[in-house]
């Protein structure tokens, strides 16, 4: 068999995957995986299932234990999904590292965050017990005291469990923990409630040399600029500064990987080390014992980064086969690797930098040979013109050409093999990273290059030292301009929803046939198109029932909400209210980038308070807003005044709306222009939809007088759905108004912090005594309902759901008239 390992780690991960979607106690299925085992050894005539069940049976039995809770102190046994006041003792894993944050005011403030392997745990007020499990420590502020791996600790926190989602497409902090086996957030207030154990414990070898090497790849250089933290970056994993606007022009052009330490980075040291053993006249066997050493120092030197472990065990599986003379093969080489780091921990599967470390590697070994095949005569010089006619221009234009050729061929499988991972995890596809890969790879590589031979030269020789560094910090500065004129050009990169795993799934397969060349293979041909064909038919499918559906989303925001409707195609999508600029910022642009919007179609703003819409410029800014509704009175709002006036401006995208006007499926149904009352929330905009048979009514932040206003002017009005906020002075949804719509699901839009965004316990109780009832958004999270012919759907990020069928038609035309009445009069 030529790839041996292919079929194993094949079977395996199926095995993993299998695990994922089946609750498979440990008590019994590792019995039973023994079972298996002696049944592949007794039994010769089923030998080969048997191997193939124990395979998959391995993968299934490896992620249960992973995910089992076998210690009676355990701290998941010991909390549970509770939050609590504690003291914990440990012992802290890797290194501090800090970030900085936008705070509510707009103001920056940095955390310092940390892993902690507990021991011992004190609730508050309780005596100490045993305890075990990782925790990652949250701490506001910096920690000025040296700290290292392996330092004991007593910290004192709030420790629960770590939040989700906060939004349907958006980052779920809670999961990418749990895959890294780390349940709990341990939230520290200042760094003064960290005590030391013990006396300081000296760092590591590889901590001291991380030191030693940042003050040596600064040698020469007048400040510690940009470019000089995105070379420690590169170089030393240093991730602290890749944040914010800093790395968003890499993100957009697609070389946001050149940062991560991993492939590139080990290969090329394996480069430099081997090249410089074998001058020397050493033989394989011993630069494969010297070489593989110091790429684990590498990896340690970067903080046990998964990225750099992962690049580690690949290369070390090749450096061992070549040191031994053993033909080398990269699929079985790849197979190999994954097999050691999916059995030491299954959980990696899961992580996106696994599978778009392995996915990219795939598509190298498999798609970049076939385009290879394909792009050999593009610009191939005439096969009979000896290569003495030809100037010496003309060949260095070829072999120039032959470069760009080979470079543009690799970036391209490389492109495709990441492109749905990519856009699934980061809801971005980037086609200029087809060329600004071309200049920013190599330049990467020189920068690498220098860095790295300024470490082998700053102990004992600092003049070559600072002429390295300062040619690390001039490529570092070029890949810095040219990531943002790539950012820059027109199309370069574009925001889309993530693929569904069908679509991913159909792609994948069609880039493998056309690779392993099944499309046009006699004995494969019908057979690959015939699936290609099942697959393409059953996206166009899902693609067609999901275009067809409306989904609504509100976004709890602290103190106000947004609500954003996405109908059918684009034109009639719209955003109500935004929050204050910290919330666009934190939860609403990244939330319309995850739903694939470039530009809102519609922004509508129901009223002038802060919460509500004093992040509409911020919004603007990230997101361009096409049109703008406001209703007609007249906000004392600094901010809300301020947006107006800039947005008005723009000619014929400001429209003011009042009771009767409609705009796309919308309805305003209060207030009218000649309305006046005294609190601003009673004079909210507030707006009724139909799609299908559903009604929805949104109510913004309406108080009781505008209510009565409301009823009054619309008698017959009913709703399937309600939004509201909560007004400052009165209650929301009185039971007159509730008795008069008879909704089938109510949602309020709170929040626990501040006090004010919160609902009252006499609000919460009459609202939850009806059938069925309310929801809240402080418990559901953001809530998402989808509607089409055949009902609605309502699901909410903390788990509640609801569904409800579509009536019968003759009900559905009397709701329907109902629904448009208002309008009419």
């Amino acid at each position: 068999m030529k790839r041996p390992l292919l079929n194993v780690a094949l079977l395996y991960v199926g095995g993993v995957l299998l695990g994922e979607h089946l609750a498979v106690p440990p008590g019994w299925a590792l019995p039973a995986l023994w079972a298996i085992v002696l049944g592949a050894l007794f039994l010769n005539r089923l030998r080969t299932a048997f191997l193939v069940a124990a395979l998959i049976g391995a993968g299934v039995v490896n992620l249960a234990l992973h995910r089992a809770v076998p210690a009676a102190d355990d701290l998941r046994r010991l909390l549970g999904d509770t939050s609590a006041a504690v003291t914990v003792r440990g012992v802290l894993e890797g290194n501090l590292s800090t970030r900085v944050y936008e705070g509510a005011d707009g103001d920056p403030f940095v955390r310092t965050l940390a892993r902690v392997r507990v021991r011992a745990l004190k609730v508050s007020g309780g005596p100490w017990q045993r305890a075990g499990g990782r925790v990652a420590v949250s701490t506001a502020g910096v920690w000025g005291r040296p700290l290292w791996d392996g330092q004991a600790v007593e910290i004192e926190g709030v420790l629960g469990p770590p939040p989700g989602a906060a939004a349907p497409g958006l980052f779920d902090y809670g999961a990418y923990l749990r895959n890294q086996r780390v349940h709990y957030v341990l939230r520290v207030e200042t760094p003064g409630d960290w005590r030391l154990r013990a006396a300081p414990a000296r760092p590591s070898v590889a901590a001291r040399f991380g030191e030693w090497a940042r003050g040596a790849l600064a040698l020469g250089l007048p400040v510690e600029d940009e470019p000089l933290r995105l070379s420690w970056a590169m170089t030393l994993g240093w991730r602290t500064t890749l944040k914010g606007d800093v790395a968003e022009p890499f993100m957009r052009s697609g070389t946001l990987h050149v940062f991560a330490v991993s492939g590139l980075h080990v290969a090329l040291l394996s480069t430099v080390f081997v090249v410089g053993l074998r001058v020397c006249r050493v033989p394989r066997a011993a630069c494969g014992l010297v070489v593989i050493p110091l790429l684990w120092f590498y990896s340690a030197v970067t903080g046990w980064a998964a990225s750099a472990v992962r690049s580690t065990v690949m290369m070390t599986v090749i450096i061992a086969g070549w040191s031994l003379r053993r033909p080398s093969d990269l699929l079985n080489s790849l197979a190999a690797a994954a097999l050691l780091i999916l059995g030491v921990d299954p959980l990696q599967l899961f992580q996106a930098g696994f599978q778009l470390s392995f996915a990219v590697v795939l598509s190298l070994g498999l798609v970049e040979p076939r385009l290879r095949a394909w792009s050999r005569d593009w610009g191939r010089p005439e096969p009979l013109r000896p290569p003495s006619l030809r100037t010496r221009t003309r060949r260095w234009l070829e072999s120039g050409w032959r470069w760009v050729r080979a470079s543009l061929v690799t970036s391209l499988a490389a492109w495709l093999g990441s492109m749905p991972l990519v856009a699934h995890y980061f809801h971005l596809v980037t086609p200029v990273s087809l060329l600004a890969n071309l200049l920013i790879v190599p330049l990467s590589s020189w920068a690498l290059t220098s860095a790295v031979a300024s470490l082998l030269v700053a102990a004992w020789w600092p003049a070559p030292a600072v002429l390295f560094n300062h040619s690390a910090w001039a490529f570092m500065t070029a890949m810095i301009w040219l990531s943002r004129l790539a950012a820059d050009l027109p199309g370069a990169w574009f925001y889309v929803r993530a693929p569904t795993l069908l679509a991913t799934l159909g792609f994948y397969a069609a880039v493998l046939s056309l690779a392993a060349g099944w499309l046009t293979r006699p004995r494969w041909r019908g057979w690959t198109w015939a699936a290609l064909g099942v697959l393409g038919l059953a996206w166009a499918i899902e693609t067609s029932a999901h275009a067809r559906n409306t989904r609504l989303t509100l976004l709890p925001l602290g103190g106000g909400h947004a609500l954003y409707w996405d109908a059918p195609g684009r034109r009639h999508d719209v955003l109500v209210d935004c929050g204050d600029a910290s919330s666009v910022r934190r939860l609403v642009v990244p939330f319309l980038r995850s739903q694939g919007v470039h530009r809102l179609p519609a922004l509508v703003l129901t009223h002038g308070d802060a919460q509500h819409v004093g992040g509409a410029g911020a919004l603007d800014a990230a997101c361009p807003v096409e049109r703008l509704w406001v209703g007609p009175a007249r906000f004392r709002s600094p901010h809300y005044r301020k947006w107006l006036e800039t947005f008005g401006q723009r000619h014929g995208r400001l429209r003011a709306v009042q009771a009767g006007d409609t705009f796309g499926p919308w309805t305003v149904l209060h207030p009218a222009a000649a309305d006046r009352f005294a609190q601003a929330d009673d004079a909210s905009l507030v707006l009724a939809a139909t799609s299908g048979p559903t009604r929805v009514l949104l109510l913004a932040d309406l108080g009781k007088p505008g209510q009565a206003a409301l009823m009054a002017r619309c008698p017959d009005l009913r709703a399937d759905l309600v939004v509201s906020g909560l007004p400052a002075k009165t209650e929301p949804l009185d039971n007159t108004l509730l008795q008069r719509l008879q909704p089938q699901a109510v949602i309020v839009a709170d929040a626990p912090q501040p006090a004010t965004a919160r609902a009252s316990r006499a609000v919460q109780s009459r609202l939850k005594a009806r059938h069925p009832p309310a929801l809240f958004t402080r418990e559901t999270g953001a809530v998402s309902v989808e509607m089409n012919t055949r009902g609605w759907r309502l699901s909410a990020m903390h788990g509640e759901r609801r569904a409800r069928a579509a009536p019968d038609r003759q009900d559905t035309g009397t709701r329907a008239r109902s629904a448009t009445a208002p309008a009419a009069r």
